[in-house]
């Protein structure tokens, strides 16, 4: 019987900062002392996602919340998972994005992508015929600004004329960054440009997307010449016996369902299909991964290793899970899956 798990695998956290049923500012305060655990326990990165006019989201800049969290830890790197190009002006996004890197101290991990929910989009006024044009150009726009100097663009979309780039990251050069995404192709594009990937649903489809990665030409180093990052996500609740995790895990996962499923329920669109629509579903599915710290290791490493992944994003936080609860997960992570990586 394996012991341990794989000795090239990373862990990080994600978040939606769904929300949990307390006030804002309280989660706000109650995640800030998640990520300083995070912190001390020695976890990679702290990504977290971008939504609007949502409970699913309640870090619609996660910028500005990623900044307070920068001041509270010392080796946690951070960024969002993903930032919406589409909607934001590309020369607004470098300018946080270098702002962020330099609060942090070259911390930052800079996902990117155009949204997954139009609707989100559309309430700002962007339709979904105009998002992968807007995206496209966006991500050009940002890259090109990550060199420096003396910025002209001219597209369909956005058009800039000698723009002064008087701000430059901290990293050079540039921060590392990702996509998320569950399409072969969109690996290929990532590993052929030194972007990382975060994927989720059940390990043998995300097997198929890390294999395209892998066959890529130039997938074996980022931008910063550092081993790139094949993230596999899983929700994790750990308890002291299988019957106590479940027993937290199950409503506050139909909690995140809710809040999922809120602007799809408003606008009457058809929730993906490939979303767990119970608590069942999603153990099923293994989006979940709940029980007791020998069960959820065992399980970590069986996915982890069908998936052919090397970081392992887990989500701790989430619906209304007791601050407590959270913080038991994360330790127990470390204490007994981390601390056996080898």
């Amino acid at each position: 019987m394996r012991k341990a798990l794989p000795s090239n695998l990373t862990f990080g956290i994600f978040d939606h900062l769904d929300e949990d049923g307390n006030t804002v500012a309280r989660q706000y305060a109650d995640r800030l002392k998640l990520a300083e655990a995070y912190d001390r326990l020695g976890f990679y990165a702290y990504h977290v996602a971008e939504h609007h006019c949502s409970p699913h989201g309640r870090g619609p800049s996660p910028n500005l919340f990623l900044s307070s969290v920068a001041q509270r830890t010392r080796h946690l790197r951070l960024g969002p998972l993903t930032m919406l190009l589409s909607l934001c002006h590309p020369l607004h996004a470098f300018e946080e994005i270098c702002m962020l890197d330099h609060l942090s101290g070259g911390r930052v991990e800079l996902g990117i992508g155009r949204g997954s929910l139009p609707i989100e989009l559309a309430y700002f006024g962007i339709g979904a015929d105009a998002v992968p044009g807007r995206y496209l150009e966006a991500s050009e726009i940002l890259m090109e600004a990550m060199r420096g100097g003396t910025l002209s663009y001219r597209g369909n979309h956005f058009e800039l004329n000698n723009v002064p780039l008087t701000l430059k990251p901290h990293q050079r050069p540039h921060p590392p960054t990702w996509i998320a995404t569950n399409k072969p192709e969109s690996a290929r594009w990532a590993a052929a440009n030194g972007a990382n990937i975060a994927s989720l649903g059940p390990a043998s489809l995300v097997r198929q997307v890390t294999d395209a990665f892998r066959c890529e030409k130039g997938h074996n180093s980022d931008a910063n010449d550092q081993a790139s990052f094949l993230g596999l996500l899983r929700m994790i609740v750990i308890g002291q016996s299988a019957d106590h995790a479940y027993s937290l895990a199950a409503p506050a996962f139909e909690r995140w369902l809710g809040t999922f499923k809120f602007l799809y329920n408003l606008n009457e669109i058809p929730v993906p299909p490939n979303l767990p629509i119970s608590f069942d579903a999603a153990i099923e599915s293994e989006l979940c991964v709940v029980g007791t710290a020998d069960f959820v290791r065992r399980a970590l490493f069986d996915q982890v290793e069908e998936a052919g992944a090397n970081y392992l994003l887990c989500q701790v936080a989430f619906g209304n899970l007791p601050l407590d609860a959270s913080l038991y997960t994360a330790r127990t992570l470390q204490s007994d899956v981390m601390d056996r990586v080898g």
